[in-house]
């Protein structure tokens, strides 16, 4: 059974669900709906998982050491493990997601997978864009991604003029 637990954050109130020892779900909200038949309690992952992210939040946290373990197809796991070979402060267009999963006529495909990704921010989905670099679709808002977008190019120039390396996401 899966547990799951609600935050208040800088992006607004925020549920993280963990099964077995996994994050597997990150949601926008306060509704319980998305976690299925979930008990609401924090456990000791779910309380780590907050507090990476609201390290990631502050800039303090440049990448998430969690296990990951989202639900989906085949297809859309490809696709959740190259949103993961993103890195920090960068982004990609669905096209070339579609080229890195070896589909590369698939940009529509790979914007639903992006769309059905259940841990957003753990797996940045965020980092994805149009081809032509307009923000498009995400499941907390256009503004939420934007602030994220913001947050890790502000970061990454921070770390550049500091002399720190920048450590991409895991999955």
């Amino acid at each position: 059974m899966k547990n799951c637990y609600f935050y208040d954050t800088s992006l607004g109130r925020i549920g993280i669900a963990e099964k077995e020892g996994f994050i597997t779900d990150m949601r926008f909200g306060g509704r319980l709906e998305p976690f299925g038949h979930a008990r609401i309690r924090p456990t000791p992952l779910i309380e780590e998982a907050i507090g990476q992210l609201r390290h990631y939040l502050t800039g303090e946290r440049l990448d998430f050491d969690l296990p990951l373990q989202p639900e989906g197809t085949d297809f859309q796991q490809k696709v959740w493990k190259a949103l993961c070979g993103i890195p920090y402060g960068e982004t990609r267009s669905y096209g070339q997601i579609a080229r890195r999963v070896g589909n590369p006529k698939a940009s529509r495909a790979v914007g639903l997978a992006n769309n059905r990704n259940p841990i957003s921010i753990f797996i940045p989905c965020h980092r994805v864009i149009g081809a032509d670099g307009k923000l498009v679709g995400y499941g907390g808002g256009i503004p939420i991604k934007k602030r994220l977008l913001e947050l890790e190019r502000s970061a990454c120039r921070k770390t550049l003029f500091s002399g720190n390396a920048v450590a991409g996401a895991l999955y």
